[in-house]
């Protein structure tokens, strides 16, 4: 306990001896052979599994649970040590460095929390047939403290069990189903050409003149944060909120930076028990918990704003939807089924706001990067992009649809830089990964960032190649496991349900760039990346647009 008191001083000026016992050190070299096993490894207190192909129950040398390799027995002293080393902000190469260390199944207790991590699609693949009817993910307890404290409604993220599941499969009509995106694409679309023709003329004015036009270079994360904002308020609510103004009001610019603040005090708060850090007043909790206020309250403005229409629009005579073929957002469609109670539309219009901004901003950076850096690949998508428009005939429905080097290119993006860092599950029964026996109810973490870098499942895993998304989709490298290669978004019932708006809203985004503009980087523009409950850029890369 004395360590959480000086954690929630902010740890500063604080001396821990850790015990050398209680470190993990490895004695031998380590190999990871084809099946997925460990071989070769010593590991203090561990003996290393022999026999058994991964995921399958009862091979030989089926292990103990405890026998699992480990950080450190002790979850305060390794959260003591986070915070002394900061280890929260590159927490992806902390999981990737364990990996190279303790081979492909590891055990880590931090404060509170206890979690068995894990990297091969086929071990994943075991994981997630043993999620049950109602999947489990580790509850973010910060954000559902918030709730409670504020007596706020969960939407479908912060629930579990029978009540999630009524609650999720109401919202897959209106956000996951194929007749959900071709009303919402549109209004996708719509943004996306605006943010382009903006930027166009900005290019014009500010960049210099070229042989083939103008060229200009900035960095373009504040402009990609209000593309997303005005994206997700288009589709959620059916307005536009005039982001793409020169003046942009402060109280959206408000939003962006309460959303920042909120994912970046997520993490520490994960691993202490929020409750008793609300009663004592921590400055940690407040910053989280004010970063939540300022974001439910611009939601409740927008939500008010939209109920107001709508029922003006009923008394009028007209249904929620407005008139014949429109579509007034998915804010108007929930009010339209009355199968949810207002309340709970708030609560889930308001988790999809916050979750639909930094998620969509931040891979697009990387994406706009990766295809600065790769002129070969930029020229290979806009290549199959503008043979599709074409076909398409301005329809940006089907001109997806006949590009998918863009649906490679966004998972490709997120196989690099995955938006989480984790999966989770909770098994409903016991099971064997790497011939370690996991009891039903264990927090098991796929890692997403160390997946997608792993020569173990991907071919040169540094090159970046949107094309490996093709035909050949399964059976790359020697991890097996199939489709579970790319889990950015998760995977079944419990994946992300805002999937379908953010995967639409950044292949159109880059398609319509891919249309407008050549993109460049200097040779210098290294990118290192920091983790604040989401991976972005430590620095946001500069990049130069070139009109076409």
């Amino acid at each position: 306990m004395w360590a959480v008191m000086y954690l929630f001083q902010g740890i500063q000026g604080m001396c821990v001896s850790v015990r050398q016992a209680a470190c993990v050190r490895i004695q031998r070299g380590m190999c990871v052979c084809p099946a997925g096993t460990v071989a070769g490894i010593g590991v203090e207190g561990v003996t290393p599994a022999r026999g058994g192909p991964a995921g399958r129950g009862g091979g030989r040398g089926l292990r103990r649970f405890e026998e699992i390799p480990h950080t450190g027995s002790s979850g305060w002293l390794n959260l003591v040590k986070f915070w002394r080393e900061d280890r929260f902000k590159l927490l992806h190469k902390h999981m990737e460095r364990t990996f190279n260390t303790l081979g492909p199944i590891y055990r880590e207790r931090l404060g509170t929390q206890s979690t068995v991590n894990i990297l091969l699609p086929s071990d994943i693949s075991e994981l997630f047939r043993s999620e049950g009817l109602h999947p489990r993910r580790m509850t973010l307890q910060p954000w559902a403290t918030h709730r409670e404290t504020r007596q706020h409604s969960k939407g479908v993220f912060l629930k579990n069990g029978a009540e999630w599941r009524a609650d999720r499969l109401l919202l897959n009509r209106e956000v996951m189903m194929a007749p959900a995106v071709r009303r919402f694409l549109p209004l996708l679309d719509e943004v996306a050409r605006d943010f382009c023709r903006l930027l166009a003329t900005r290019v014009e004015k500010e960049g210099g003149k070229e042989e083939r036009g103008h060229s200009l270079t900035i960095d373009p994360s504040p402009d990609l944060f209000r593309f997303a904002l005005e994206a997700s308020c288009h589709v959620l609510y059916g307005e536009r909120i005039g982001l793409f103004s020169t003046s942009p009001s402060q109280e959206s610019q408000k939003f962006i930076f309460a959303v920042e603040r909120m994912l970046a005090t997520t993490p520490p708060l994960l691993y202490l028990p929020p409750r008793l850090l609300w009663r004592l007043g921590a400055p940690l909790w407040t910053q989280h918990a004010t970063a939540w206020d300022i974001i439910f309250s611009h939601a409740e403005k927008r939500i008010q704003r939209g109920v107001q229409r709508l029922r003006s629009t009923q008394a009028a005579g007209g249904g929620s939807g407005g008139a014949e073929g429109e579509f007034t957002g998915i804010l108007g469609q929930l009010m339209d089924k009355g199968q949810l109670s207002l309340e709970l539309i708030r609560a889930n219009i308001t988790e999809l706001m916050a979750g639909g901004v930094d998620t969509t901003a931040v891979p697009l950076q990387f994406a706009l990067y990766e295809l600065g850096r790769n002129p070969a690949v930029q020229e290979q998508v806009r290549g199959q992009v503008k043979a599709a428009w074409a076909r398409a005939g301005g329809d940006a429905h089907k001109a997806l649809q006949g590009a998918p080097l863009l649906k490679g290119l966004v998972k490709e993006t997120l196989r690099l830089y995955p938006v989480g860092i984790t999966v989770q599950r909770y098994p409903v029964r016991d099971i064997i990964i790497q011939n370690y026996h996991i009891p039903a109810g264990t927090c098991v973490q796929a890692c997403l960032y160390p997946l997608g870098r792993s020569r173990d499942v991907f071919q040169d895993p540094e090159r970046f190649d949107p094309g490996r998304w093709g035909t050949q989709e399964s059976g790359e490298g020697a991890g097996g496991g199939g489709g579970f290669r790319s889990l950015a978004f998760g995977f079944g019932a419990r994946q992300c349900v805002g999937r379908r708006i953010a995967e639409n809203e950044m292949q159109l985004l880059l398609m319509h760039i891919m249309l407008s503009f050549r993109l460049s980087v200097s040779s210098s523009e290294e990118l290192s990346t920091k983790y604040t409950l989401i991976l972005q850029p430590e620095t946001p890369p500069r990049i130069t647009f070139s009109t076409l």
